[in-house]
């Protein structure tokens, strides 16, 4: 292509329009008659580009539809479970008729339910305590809400107050006892303190019922759903208490922010429950059910 030597602004118009149909036909033989239009295509966006020159050779076809990338979906979280075997240390709970410690017989179970639940990579399980010894009431509450644990437990075997109980039973929180047969275990429970030395507050009913007011609603229908949905399943494969599901003002239950429950795996002031619960095999056994409904509860809409 020749240009001439002469600044474009010195030209007459006769020179400028002969030289620019020679520039176009130069254009034409190769094919760039559309630079001009594609300078302009970068200024606008591409489907209103389209939509102008109604041509599908140089920008995308206006029926072309890209479908939007599909969200990604973030795995759950694991749900934390809270573990807590019942008294320990200086504080050995119930005495069985053959001289069993309560506080053996939880521990030992605890245990072996976090280890039933090492198949279940979507569940996460801590233990209030590990070893032989011995933690407040208020501490084993404090642990739950400092893990953000989504299910609390409490383990025990007690002694009923009538020799005569005996199997599986669950308690959840509730200011006024279901009966007094679960009013008599939550204030041997509660009591649990005082043996340690430690003393339990005076409460008058106006911070208990503040106590109540913080315990959400939503966490205290949530552990009333396990408990139901605990002892349907549990009463399948182990003898439960009669009446098994029951409510009284346990202290370890009183947690805010954590759904909780108590299970009463059984009762060692009962010969033939104590019987079971000192045999590691019978002890293998309730760990594993229990561990098996919880992980189906934890993994079910109740828990989102």
């Amino acid at each position: 292509m020749v240009f001439s030597d002469k600044d474009p602004v010195e030209q007459n118009d006769g020179a400028d329009c002969g030289e620019v149909d020679l520039a176009r036909r130069h254009l034409l033989r190769l094919g760039l008659t559309t630079l001009p239009f594609l300078s302009a295509s970068l200024l606008l966006p591409s489907p209103l580009w389209a939509a102008v020159t109604k041509k599908a050779t140089i920008l995308e076809p206006l029926n072309k539809t890209t479908a939007p990338p599909a969200p990604s979906s973030k795995p759950k979280p694991p749900r934390i479970l809270m573990i807590d075997p019942g008294h320990g240390g200086h504080d050995p709970g119930a005495i069985g008729l053959s001289g069993t410690q309560e506080k053996d017989i939880t521990l030992d179970i605890a245990r072996r339910m976090a280890s039933a639940f090492s198949v279940e990579p979507n569940i996460k399980v801590h233990l209030t305590r590990k070893d032989d010894v011995f933690l407040s009431l208020a501490e084993r509450v404090e642990r739950g809400c400092a893990v953000k644990a989504d299910l609390f437990i409490s383990i025990h075997a007690d002694s009923a107050p009538n020799h005569g109980a005996r199997g599986l039973s669950a308690y959840t929180l509730s200011e006024k006892a279901s009966d007094q047969f679960a009013s008599l275990l939550a204030e041997k429970e509660n009591h649990a303190d005082v043996k340690g030395g430690l003393g339990l507050p005076v409460e008058d009913k106006e911070v208990a019922a503040i106590l109540f007011d913080l315990a959400a609603r939503h966490t205290r229908n949530t552990a009333q759903r396990v408990k139901v949905g605990f002892i349907k399943g549990m009463g399948r494969r182990w003898t439960l208490l009669d009446q098994p599901m029951r409510a009284a003002n346990f202290a370890v239950l009183r947690s805010p922010e954590v759904p909780s429950m108590l299970v009463e795996t059984g009762f060692l002031s009962n010969k033939h429950d104590e019987s079971l619960l000192v045999k590691p095999l019978q002890r293998q056994k309730i760990a594993g059910l229990m561990a098996k409904e919880l992980a189906f509860l934890l993994k079910s809409p109740l828990f989102g």
